[in-house]
């Protein structure tokens, strides 16, 4: 796992976006999109708000990167994510060509990264990602757990 002293300010301001999901009754995942030390894009979950079912955070930071870029290929960026993405989310990390995924906490349920599938890294796919996993993984599963818990 190649963690790099940038990842962990960009993971504390994902976990920044994250907790504006939590304050808006989101489900509270946060994503910045980087290219060496410069943000390009940064979103939070906004499923309920906007009543669409790819409004994930990971989606929404390649929309708005691409678009700022003017390029659908974001080749030379890190995504930062408080929570392994799912098949939808790494798909589009896949179409997009992003170079490294540093994400908090496993989904048991839906991660395709490391926990359910390993989209990122199948060969037989046109384009792997670097993964590292874990990086401030108390924080982004406690946020997690305490929104679900205020939720039962």
């Amino acid at each position: 796992m190649d963690v790099r002293e940038q990842d962990f300010y960009f993971m504390r301001l994902a976990l920044e976006e994250a907790s504006l999901a939590f304050s808006e009754g989101e489900v509270p995942v946060g994503a910045i999109l980087a290219n060496e030390d410069k943000i390009i894009a940064k979103a939070h979950n906004t499923r309920e708000s906007v009543k669409d079912p790819t409004a994930h955070a990971e989606i929404l930071v390649i929309r708005n990167a691409s678009e700022r870029e003017d390029s659908w290929r974001l080749t030379q960026t890190a995504l930062y994510v408080t929570k392994e993405p799912c098949i939808m989310c790494a798909g589009a990390m896949v179409n997009a060509r992003i170079k490294r995924l540093v994400y908090g906490c496993n989904d048991k349920k839906g991660g395709a990264v490391d926990s359910l599938y390993h989209l990122l890294s199948d060969k037989r796919l046109n384009h792997q990602v670097e993964i590292v996993s874990g990086l401030l993984e108390d924080e982004c599963a406690s946020m997690l757990k305490r929104f679900f818990k205020d939720r039962r």
